[in-house]
């Protein structure tokens, strides 16, 4: 489709991840054991045809741009227009912390915004757990009239975040700022149809009023001055991952067929970096019961309700439970883990225990001997 463009933004970290986002982006946090978070964005523009994508970036940026590479897994590795990574090269020398919000981040990138050959732009957050049917989001924003569409899920009773309150007609009317009405409204997937002279001047009127986010100024005033938001309604699971319990709670999900069969449906494939490895190995007396195991690994333990990421050993008399552990980790024998994420390339001397709880995972960080 080469009257829509897309735009990523992965730009530094989310301070609720904690120690998973140290040295990398939200967007680069592996998930589900073999993805990455951008990697649903990424699917989404190419399961629509969109292969032109801007991804936004500030700091920490290495996982991602190792992950992404030349974007060929994505169908965007391409001489003329493909994937392109945009690092802040709009921004004063002084400017040394992350964006404040994505107007920022858009205002820092104004000269690539502006040479944009398209008539619309798709704007996505890397930290995202959804799968959304872009072409029909496309086919409804052409259908209203709107210049612009919020792509959004219908809102949980824990849910407090930016929403929407929507006419019968399909459209926003207002918004809802505060953390209180849990419940209330559209919860927005901060996924945006927009068109791009729109875009530029909301842009321009944010920055010559030192505004920074595109939701609370930019969408608030427009619809203050009488302007039309489509709503778009995303069926599937949603999910933005804003915290550790967020980035846990998510992959947990993952272990229910029905959640993985909205978020990874047949004719919406997600797709990822590929990497070449064996099967893996289940020793005699080992268990493993409602995971998701990748390729790599060696169990010889007992394993339940867990992810687990490639290349990871599990060592015998080890007992596992409800854990997410990422590629290159190794658990010593006699360990006893509950409500564990072990980040790459830990290490977990034998008989250890360590319990963690839904609402409060235990994070070992990248790298980690214990």
């Amino acid at each position: 489709m080469s009257d829509f463009h897309g735009i990523i933004f992965a730009y530094g970290a989310v301070p609720e991840l904690g120690e998973l986002v140290r040295r990398r982006t939200a967007s680069s946090l592996p998930f589900c054991g073999r993805y990455r978070l951008i990697d649903f964005a990424l699917s989404s523009l190419m399961n629509a045809g969109i292969h032109d994508v801007g991804v936004i970036m500030r700091r920490d940026y290495q996982s991602l741009l190792d992950h992404l590479a030349s974007g060929k897994d994505w169908d965007m590795g391409r001489r003329i227009g493909g994937l392109r990574m945009l690092p802040p090269f709009g921004l004063p020398e002084y400017h040394r912390g992350d964006y404040t919000g994505t107007i920022e981040a858009l205002n820092a990138v104004s000269t690539y915004i502006h040479d944009i050959n398209a008539k619309y732009i798709i704007m996505m957050h890397g930290n995202t757990a959804a799968n959304i049917d872009l072409r029909a989001a496309i086919r409804q924003h052409l259908a209203s009239g709107a210049e612009i569409t919020a792509i959004c899920t219908d809102a949980t009773p824990d849910y407090r975040h930016h929403r929407y309150i929507v006419d019968a007609d399909g459209f926003a009317r207002s918004m809802i700022f505060n953390q209180t009405a849990a419940g209330e409204g559209a919860a927005s997937l901060e996924a945006y149809i927009i068109s791009k002279p729109l875009l530029i001047s909301m842009m321009d009127a944010c920055a010559a009023a030192n505004h920074y986010h595109f939701h609370r100024d930019a969408i608030a005033d427009y619809l203050a001055s009488g302007g039309k938001v489509n709503v778009f309604f995303h069926r599937g699971y949603g999910k933005r991952i804003m915290s550790t319990e967020a980035y846990f709670n998510a992959n947990m999900d993952m272990l229910s067929a029905a959640n993985r069969a909205e978020l990874f449906p047949a004719e919406r494939p997600v797709r990822t970096k590929t990497h070449e490895d064996v099967s893996t190995y289940y020793a005699e007396g080992s268990m493993a019961k409602n995971c998701l195991v990748a390729d790599g690994c060696i169990i010889e333990g007992e394993i339940d309700n867990c992810i687990i990421s490639s290349d990871v050993r599990i060592r015998k008399g080890a007992q596992l439970s409800g854990c997410v552990i990422m590629r290159g980790t190794e658990i010593g024998e006699g360990v006893i883990m509950k409500n564990v994420i072990a980040d790459k390339s830990s290490a977990v001397s034998s008989f250890q225990t360590i319990m963690g709880s839904e609402k409060l995972p235990v994070v070992l960080p990248k790298g980690t001997k214990i």
